[in-house]
């Protein structure tokens, strides 16, 4: 039987239990992605509150990626020494460290300071080529940071997401059309990461881009084959759009739970599910019923960042969030009840 507390060994990374902090925005670092004293205490409280794995916030592989503010970047070498404290922070509880390396979009240069946004349809082969290299670069950072592995973020229809979409790539050369070539971009960002690092590689990926002409579950699993076969360590899924509002422990958890249960039995490594988890029973249910091996969670521990030291003392055995989602109304994702109880 499995249990969330479990170690868990996985390709060069090793877990002390199946509960792994999803990645979610904090908005706190400068522009040109330094980490603030308000991200190094959200990352400690965190990593001493329990969880296994902590996979960081958005991390910009690009430094002209003007997409939104306060994202955190990898795009300089002159942030290492920042991001190195970061993993130390979190190793210090026995708690693995992986960055999420993303691009909220791709920006062509014009001038000197001016930059437009350019669509995933209408880039030339040579600048898709410079954001695989980014992606590259930035997991060797990540690498010599000190993290254990990288997450290859291609969900929730930013840059990635939206290259594999049949609804946003229109591309005719070799990064669009078929499912297997607007997949190319992912694979060869895969394949570079794991010729020149020794990371852990995963990836989140949308289950469904739940819009008409947009990637769904059929295609997405057939992105996740073709990764599986190119070496990925392991798969977060995900969705488009935003986290489900009224989640309720015993009652509606786990909404992305029957897409991961579905790939798990396709295919070879470990597949890790975020999307809804509340309670201890809800998680250890679909984890002995599934070939699911991971747990991963987002508002649960911006409510209660110790929540997996409650469930393993039996303090508690569900998360007090209640998905009201007010937290993305308030900088840095910060929980409107916490500290009230």
């Amino acid at each position: 039987m499995k249990n969330i507390f479990d170690t868990v060994e996985l390709k060069n990374l090793h877990l002390k239990n199946r509960l792994v902090r999803s990645a979610t925005w904090e908005g706190l670092a400068a522009l040109d992605g330094s980490i603030s004293d308000d991200t190094y205490k959200i990352y400690h409280e965190l990593a001493t509150g329990g969880v296994g794995a902590i996979i960081t916030g958005f991390t910009s592989i690009s430094a002209d990626d003007f997409y939104f503010g306060g994202m955190m970047r990898l795009s300089d070498d002159k942030l290492i020494t920042q991001y190195k404290k970061l993993v130390e922070i979190i190793h210090a509880q026995n708690c693995a460290a992986i960055s999420q390396l993303a691009l909220g979009a791709f920006y062509r240069k014009l001038g000197s300071k001016k930059f437009v946004e350019v669509g995933e349809s209408f880039m030339s082969t040579e600048e898709v080529q410079r954001v695989i290299k980014n992606f590259v670069d930035a997991a060797a950072r990540a690498e010599i940071c000190g993290f254990d592995g990288v997450q290859i973020h291609a969900a929730h229809f930013f840059f990635l997401s939206r290259f594999i979409s049949p609804l946003a790539n229109q591309r005719s050369d070799e990064f669009g059309g078929s499912t297997a070539t607007r997949a190319k971009i992912l694979l060869n960002i895969l394949r570079s990461i794991k010729n020149s690092t020794a990371l852990h590689v995963t990836i989140k990926i949308n289950s469904s881009d739940f819009a008409d002409g947009g990637l769904d579950e059929d295609e997405s699993l057939a992105i996740c084959k073709i990764l599986e076969a190119g070496g990925i360590d392991s798969i977060e899924v995900s969705g488009n759009g935003t986290s489900v509002r009224g989640i309720r422990a015993g009652v509606n958890e786990g909404y992305f739970a029957e897409f991961a249960a579905r790939l798990a039995e396709k295919i070879s490594v470990h597949v890790i599910c975020v999307g809804g988890w509340r309670s201890r029973q809800a998680m250890e249910k679909i984890l002995n019923s599934t070939k699911i091996e991971l747990i991963s969670l987002s508002r649960p521990l911006i409510r209660e960042p110790d929540l997996p030291k409650k469930f393993l003392s039996g303090e508690s055995s569900v998360s007090k969030c209640v998905s009201c989602n007010a937290c993305y109304q308030t900088p840095a994702h910060r929980c409107i009840f916490k500290g009230r109880d």
